[in-house]
């Protein structure tokens, strides 16, 4: 065999004449028919979305997911590669949707689902040339000729033949639950969403440490001696849930004490409990420690300094039971709120951070859901019924205060959720901290720098919200599925062992639904009062 020789290095030119003898010669195709009746090595793309144009990291994962096959070719398997496009999913519709100038909301109104999902479906190939030229130009080796494509019938089937084995094994069911959820991309996330790079940010929020006014009548007697209104301190970066607090969870063997002084903004006089460990943390600037009632009762309002002193010690376990005024009385609990609004104990508070007493809201978190469940009797979510007599929370899908918030009724709960612009100076956190401060129920008002998960698609903040949607019973397998993560060879190893082996060694049940229009169907028929159900 003669090789050609060349003078210069034009490696361009090179590229061009490599892939023209592959094209003429069928290389690829060859590369599987010479072996036929040899060992398989079958390779299914991840497949890309062909509503977006190839980027350099589609050249770099190409360039990767290449050399598995040529190496099992050459290793003398036949190797057959199938090409896919993911035609579902939300960037498709998010793009559509800009396209056409719709939301969410306007789908089944100003157009219908069928119109809807036409768009889709001929916006979600639009730049296949351009994905087949780079991928012939890069030299990866795929059948694009014979594509899965996952809107076609085909490929749904495969899927829903799939959900029937794991109902069959009794590892799908519905659940009500607090799930991550997106207002801007209308849909729940599952846990894996979340752990998308990017994800967590670091935002700069308004914090309120609010005082929550027990009901005399409801304390114990080594609180009944006390002089004057005594308030539970409970920190809070996320004020839009106070209006759904319906419970104060504390520590049953945290030491917590009860600290006499004067409220920052009001200057009257307040009895407070909150941790002892947490008393540096929320007693510090303008307030000064004192040994005695008379240094107290010579504070005058104005002063720099505000004296406080802790008058008595106690266990988390001697305050459970207590009953408090509701902070923010704009709507009560649709059932059993006689229930609600009283102190209860969680395995989850810790003096880390805040005062040692958990604000409890259980529509919009699942450790509050839980603990809330699981009081007796058992504190009800702040939800109210709706137009339809459906139970619903006090924001709605949109991450809107309901018509029960009065003021700040149609006002986003997060101000990113506004377009461009037109967001107030006041954000419904600001709004509700000067509320409290006027109303003596803020201790404290202050700017806090944290971590928050932000939708992956959209770069807006995810809330938890009460949703009912479809479940993988992923923890019932997740052992299994961490015992057979280590049998990988993983390169390198912390690949398997870091951040995928951890999520997996506390994988939650996945949630499967997405309250979109266009995906793959879940095949599953259900009567009304959910004692039967068939897929």
């Amino acid at each position: 065999m003669k090789f050609q020789e060349y003078k210069g290095l034009d490696l361009t030119r090179i590229g061009e004449e490599v892939l023209q003898r592959w094209k003429n010669d069928r290389i690829f195709e060859k590369s599987i028919s010479t072996r036929e009746g040899k060992p398989r090595y079958v390779f299914y793309e991840g497949p890309p979305s062909a509503n977006g144009l190839p980027g350099i990291h589609h050249v770099i994962s190409r360039t990767i997911k290449d050399i598995f096959p040529r190496y099992k070719t050459m290793k003398g398997y036949q190797v057959k590669r199938k090409a896919g496009w993911d035609t579902h999913g939300l960037p498709i519709e998010l793009g559509v949707e800009k396209e056409l100038g719709i939301t969410k909301e306007d789908i089944g109104v100003k157009i219908s689902i069928e119109e809807y999902n036409a768009a889709c479906k001929k916006a979600v190939m639009r730049y296949t040339d351009v994905w087949n030229d780079m991928t012939e130009k890069i030299g990866y080796w795929v059948d694009m000729q014979d594509p899965y494509i996952t809107y076609k019938p085909k490929y749904m089937e495969s899927v829903w033949w799939l959900l029937k084995e794991i109902y069959d094994k009794g590892l799908l069911y519905k659940g009500y639950t607090i799930q991550p959820y997106s207002p801007k991309a209308g849909t729940g996330l599952s846990s894996h969403e979340l752990n998308q790079p990017g994800t967590y940010q670091d935002i700069t929020d308004t914090t309120v440490t609010a005082q929550f006014k027990a009901k005399e009548e409801s304390l114990p007697s080594f609180l009944q001696e006390v002089k004057g209104e005594i308030f539970f301190l409970a920190w809070t970066t996320t004020p839009w849930t106070l209006p759904s607090n319906t419970a104060l969870t504390v520590g049953q063997k945290i030491e917590y004490v009860l600290v006499k002084t004067f409220n920052q903004y009001t200057f009257e006089p307040i009895n407070v409990i909150l941790a002892k460990a947490l008393i540096g943390e929320q007693f510090k600037g303008k307030f000064t420690e004192v040994s005695s009632d008379e240094e107290l009762s010579s504070y005058k309002a104005g002063d720099k300094k505000i004296p406080f002193k802790v008058a008595l010690t106690c266990k988390g376990k001697d305050l459970l039971g207590i009953r408090y005024e509701q902070l923010l009385p704009y709507a009560l609990p649709y059932q059993h709120s006689e229930n609600a609004f009283r102190v209860i104990s969680g395995d989850f508070v810790t003096t880390e951070d805040g005062t040692g007493i958990v604000h409890t809201a259980p529509t919009f978190g699942a450790d509050d859901a839980l603990v809330a469940k699981q009081a007796s009797p058992e504190v009800p979510p702040l939800l109210v019924l709706d137009e339809y007599e459906n139970p619903v929370p006090l924001v709605d899908l949109q991450g809107k205060f309901r018509p029960e918030m009065k003021e700040l009724a149609g006002k986003y709960v997060k101000n990113e959720y506004y377009e461009e612009g037109k967001a107030p100076e006041r954000s419904v956190d600001v709004e509700l901290a000067i509320k409290l401060k006027e109303e003596n129920r803020a201790f404290k008002v202050e700017k806090y720098l944290h971590s928050y998960p932000n939708c992956w698609r959209t770069d807006k903040p995810i809330l938890y919200y009460p949703l009912d949607s479809w479940f993988i019973k992923v923890t019932d397998i997740k052992d299994r599925m961490f015992e057979l993560n280590q049998t990988i060879n993983w390169k390198p190893k912390a690949t398997g062992d870091g951040r995928f082996g951890n999520w997996l060694a506390n994988a939650n049940d996945w949630n499967l639904s997405r309250s979109r229009f266009w995906g793959i169907p879940l095949p599953i028929w259900r009567t009304e009062d959910g004692t039967e159900e068939i897929i």
